[in-house]
C-alpha cells in the first residue's frame, strides 16, 4: 500500500458539492493498495500512520505523532497513487488493486486506524471528489509498506 500523507491545518472532502469528510489539524491521507497488499498491508500502514512523528514539540521538532497531538485524520482513496509513467504519455493502472479489493483493504486500514484511538473522516470510493487542504509546513511525505 501507499500513502501521501500531508500534515494539515485543515481538510475536508465533498462529493457532488456537500462535504461528506473534514478534519481540523492533522493528517490528509491519500490511500493506494495494489494487487499483492492484504489486510497485514493495512493494518501496518495504518500503525505507521498513527505513530509517524511529523508534528512539532516543544522546540520545534518533528518530534510527536498524530497521536500524542489529538490530530484527526482524513482518508482518501486514490487508486492513481498506483499510476505508472515510466513509459509514454498516459498513465497506466494495472497495477492498482481491483476496485472491490481495494475497498476492503482501505476500510481495514480506517479499521485499524479507528482502533488505535484515531479520530477519522472518509473520502467515498470511487466517488468524483474534490479534496480541498490547508498544508501545515508544508509537510508532505509518501509512505509505502
Amino acid at each position: 500500500m501507499r500513502a501521501l500523507v500531508q500534515r494539515v491545518a485543515k481538510a475536508r472532502v465533498r462529493v457532488d458539492g456537500e462535504v461528506i469528510g473534514e478534519i481540523g489539524p492533522g493528517l490528509c491521507c491519500l490511500i493506494g493498495a495494489t494487487h499483492d497488499d492484504s489486510a497485514d498491508s493495512a493494518r501496518k500502514l495504518a500503525g505507521k500512520l498513527w505513530n509517524l512523528r511529523i508534528f512539532a514539540d516543544e522546540n520545534g521538532q518533528m518530534n510527536r505523532s498524530v497521536a500524542e497531538t489529538n490530530g484527526e485524520m482524513l482518508v482518501v482513496s486514490q487508486f492513481t497513487l498506483y499510476g505508472d509513467t515510466r513509459k509514454g504519455r498516459r498513465p497506466s493502472f494495472v497495477a492498482a488493486a481491483e476496485p472491490d479489493e481495494a475497498t476492503r483493504l482501505i476500510d481495514e486500514l480506517i479499521d485499524e486506524l479507528r482502533r488505535l484511538g484515531a479520530t477519522v473522516a472518509t473520502g467515498s470510493f470511487g466517488a468524483h471528489m474534490e479534496v480541498e487542504m490547508t498544508n501545515d509546513g508544508p509537510v508532505t511525505l509518501m509512505l509505502e509498506v
